[in-house]
């Protein structure tokens, strides 16, 4: 079992705090992504599961074993990181190869001549060879096997990466950030890859990633972390349909979430312009409640119909059009999903705005999510 579980890690620099009392379970072979902006601690929530960081409170467990007191190599976990971080004096083979030769070889065994000349180390080394040949079909780079780094592309780097943290057949791989250092189509094509070898491998994976595509199509389940909080974990669809906090709707999801502001009546109801809805805990008279909806939420309509404003911005996906409209009261352009087909919406023009009744959903001023309905 490679289960991990995070109980109430709490970690500072130089009196600036990073993590405040998170809590994490994995489940073995689950697929996890930690995402967030840079600096929400997601980094270092990583590090501190690998042991590369120390925590000041809380406690780690991997497959069922508590790890505090563990050094990085003890805890059985392989690290890919975002530099990849190989060498660049080696071949690909003996890249992938070097966890494996510092486990099972000892320091006069590594010796190029002497080690040559002590059976039990060629046999060892034989072993070896056999090993990262098997990984490097996996991965579909033994074509690469002879040549050194600077002789490879991004996405070749990152795959003898992986094969590197593959060939010890660790119990969990932690990736901080692996396709940040890749253009938009290599990490399209490497998203693709990983989720692949995921299923292949049934292994427990952790990543890291600032980016939500990478997020919302590669994970079991996504933990969502601001300021050093765990704001959201759940499955993707949980994240994106049902979020919890006002921070994960804005975060999720592109184009944006709309988002507009609205005053409790003090009589259990809330309206934004022509938007109403009921609250299942009234609030005091005037105080501040934010209603959000996606753009598949809302349609065009009549000027006169909902919503009222001007088209000030249109974006052409060929499948998807984004219409994006100034209405009144809105603090930032509302955007609404529509059809390429038929009569387009043109910037200038004068719309209405319906919004899914089902589809609102409600937030008080500390962020969190309201029982909330449709008026």
């Amino acid at each position: 079992m490679a289960a991990i579980e995070a109980r109430d890690l709490i970690k500072s620099f130089r009196g600036t705090s990073v993590l405040k009392g998170v809590s994490l379970n994995i489940a073995d072979g689950e697929f996890v992504s930690l995402v967030g902006p840079s600096g929400c601690g997601k980094t270092t929530l990583l590090r501190i599961l690998a042991g590369l960081e120390l925590q000041d409170a809380g406690e780690v467990s991997i497959a069922g074993r508590v790890v505090d007191d563990l050094e990085p190599k003890a805890r059985d976990v392989a690290m890919v990181f975002q530099s990849y971080a190989l060498y660049p004096h080696l071949t690909v083979a003996e890249n992938i190869a070097v966890p494996l030769v510092m486990r099972r070889l000892t320091t006069a065994g590594r010796l190029p001549v002497l080690g040559g000349l002590m059976p039990h180390v060629r046999r060892a080394r034989k072993g070896i060879a056999g090993e990262v040949a098997t990984v490097a079909r996996t991965l579909e780079i033994e074509h690469l096997l002879d040549r050194k780094p600077g002789q490879l592309s991004g996405g070749q780097r990152q795959r003898v990466a992986v094969a590197r943290a593959m060939v010890r057949e660790p119990k969990a791989f932690l990736m901080d950030e692996p396709l940040s250092n890749l253009d938009a189509k290599l990490r399209t094509q490497m998203r693709a890859e990983i989720s692949q070898l995921h299923r292949r491998l049934g292994a427990t994976f952790v990543y890291v990633t600032h980016d939500q595509a990478e997020a919302m199509t590669m994970s079991d389940r996504i933990a969502v972390m601001m300021g050093g909080e765990l704001l959201q974990f759940g499955t993707p669809d949980e994240i994106y349909a049902e979020p919890v906090d006002i921070r994960v709707a804005e975060f999720i999801g592109s184009p944006r979430i709309n988002v507009l502001e609205a005053r409790s009546d003090g009589q259990g109801a809330a309206s934004a312009g022509p938007i109403a809805f009921s609250l299942a805990n009234a609030k005091p008279q005037g105080e501040v409640v934010r209603v959000a909806f996606r753009p598949e939420a809302a349609e065009l309509a009549a000027p006169d119909t909902g919503l009222a404003g001007r088209v000030e911005h249109t974006e052409n996906f060929g499948s998807d059009l984004f219409v994006h409209v100034r209405a009144e009261g809105a603090a930032a352009p509302v955007i609404v999903r529509s059809r390429p087909q038929g009569r387009r919406a043109q910037i200038g023009d004068h719309v209405g705005i319906k919004v899914a009744p089902d589809r609102l959903m409600a937030f008080g001023g500390d962020h969190k999510r309201l029982a909330a309905v449709a008026a």
